[in-house]
């Protein structure tokens, strides 16, 4: 599994930079992180998508904790701080993320149509 060689919090453009030592480089969203993060509360506790987290377009990460030689725990400024982001899993998501985002979208247009009564 390739290993982090370089984290950078861009606070201004809201990205979290992150280079592996297998040359693979992404720039990953500190709303993509906080929709997908590891944490119960995200997860849920069944198993399928999880609870979908909506509103965090402005999202900002006051903080970054490194846990051992294995992950990150980011300490989001709308309180979310749970949740340890990996190496092998911000690298999935490094990988993911345009799958990702797309189901993403699709579920919170899912919502949007429930709420208003159009599904």
């Amino acid at each position: 599994m390739p290993k982090p060689t370089d984290i950078k919090v861009r606070t201004q453009s809201r990205i979290l930079e992150i280079s592996f030592d297998d040359g693979s480089h992404f720039e990953l969203p500190f709303e993509y992180l906080r929709v997908f993060s590891p944490s119960a509360e995200v997860k849920g506790h069944e198993l399928g998508e999880g609870i979908l987290q909506q509103g965090k377009q402005n999202v900002g990460i006051s903080g970054v904790e490194p846990m051992g030689n294995y992950a990150l725990r980011l300490l989001f400024d709308d309180g979310h701080n749970t949740g340890l982001y990996s190496w092998t899993l911000l690298y999935a998501l490094g990988l993911e993320r345009d799958k990702n985002w797309a189901r993403y979208l699709e579920r919170c247009a899912e919502a949007r149509a429930a709420a208003s009564g159009q599904v």
